[in-house]
This record gives structure tokens, sequence and C-alpha cells, in this order.
């Protein structure tokens, strides 16, 4: 069933995989990111998330900035041993650990995405897709959410709502946008893979439903 979900902020970044040092966003949000924000707003395991098109609503804008970012993390084996017992210091020097990067990430975004939702064979046996439906538009219309929706990073929170019907008035601009990310393959969890389709947005929309995806 069909779903559409109007987003906006003043930044974001979905950071090409390729850029291994600065981040530098893609020109528009990719899939994996529209699927994240629709599971922010209601995820359910009898659920599935399938991302048909996005339209892009505001001109593409990037500007340069610099952050502080912490290049260390909590090893998981670190947590482990502290739990048994072991003798370990569970935090991270943030005098030592800052680095400060530059960031090429868009601004003023605002976009529609439009998807829609399958059962999987964990929906229980009283599920079913009307039911999800309203409670989707109800927690979209309410402005309810798990955690809050962002635009690739945590620090660029996105606003959200329910598409309130009527033509989508996406940008006038037909653009080639070469590879970009789909989505990741957590099917073998020791070997997440990235997936990649060729984007092309034609008159502001991006189509993504049987898109060819590439390993």
């Amino acid at each position: 069933m069909a779903v559409k979900m109007e987003v906006w902020g003043n930044f974001a970044c979905f950071s090409r995989p390729e850029m291994k040092v600065e981040r530098v966003s893609y020109d528009v949000m990719t899939p994996s990111a529209a699927r994240g924000m629709l599971e922010a707003v209601y995820w359910h395991p009898g659920l599935q998330w399938h991302i048909d098109n996005i339209y892009v609503l505001a001109p593409i804008q990037m500007t340069n900035i610099r952050r502080n970012e912490v290049q260390s993390k909590v090893l998981g084996s670190s947590v482990r041993a502290a739990m048994t017992g072991g003798r370990t210091e569970l935090y991270i020097n943030t005098s030592k650990d800052i680095v400060q990067r530059a960031s090429l990430v868009l601004q003023d975004v605002r976009y529609v995405i439009e998807a829609h939702f399958t059962l999987t064979e964990k929906a229980a046996a009283g599920d079913n897709p009307g039911k999800f439906q309203d409670i989707i538009k109800r927690r979209l219309r309410k402005g309810q959410c798990y955690h809050e929706p962002y635009f690739g990073c945590r620090e660029f929170p996105a606003n959200f709502k329910e598409w309130e019907g009527g033509e989508i008035p996406a940008i006038q601009e037909t653009r080639d946008l070469g590879y970009m990310l789909w989505d990741l393959d957590f099917s073998d969890p020791a070997n997440i893979r990235p997936l990649f389709f060729r984007a092309k947005m034609e008159n502001g929309v991006i189509h993504v439903a049987d898109c060819e995806v590439l390993r």
C-alpha cells in the first residue's frame, strides 16, 4: 500500500562511500536514507518498506562546512571485559580523539518519499495492510516517531509530515546522477555488502522501483 511522506531540513549529507576522509554528499537523498526515515516513523518486524520514487522539491544546493568528529570508538570487546569484571576504561578521551574534517553537504533540502510496504513472514495473524496503513498515516499526521529522522547524519534532523495530496511540485531538472548507493545487504552479518544502482533524475523525480541493482 502506497505512502507519501514529505521531509525537509536545513542540511543533509548522504555520504559517498568512495570518499574515505572528507565527507562528500550525493546530490540527492539515497533510497536507503529514505527507507531509514520511514522506519524512524514506523518500524515493525512484520512489515518491509520499498522505496518507489523520490521527488526533489528544492533546488540542489551544496555548501562547505567544518565539523569536529570523534575518530575513535569504544570496542565491543572492551564492553564485554568490563561486564565480566575486567579492568578497562569505557570512555573516549575527546581531547585526543577529536579531529576537524571538512564536509560538502546539501543545503535547504525538501523531498517527498513515495513508498509501499509488504508483509513479511514475521507478521502476526492479526496483522494486515489496512491496519498498518492506518497506523502509519496517524503517526505521520501527529508527528510521532520512534527516533528523530535525520538526513544522513544525526546532527542534520529532518522535519516530516504526510503529503497531503495533489500534484507534487518537483523541480523541473533532469540530470544523470551516476552510480548511487541503493542499500546494504545484511544477509551475511559477517560480510555486509553495499548495493548500487544507476540513478537518474527526470524532471525532479528519481525512479527507484524496479531499478537494476548492482553488487
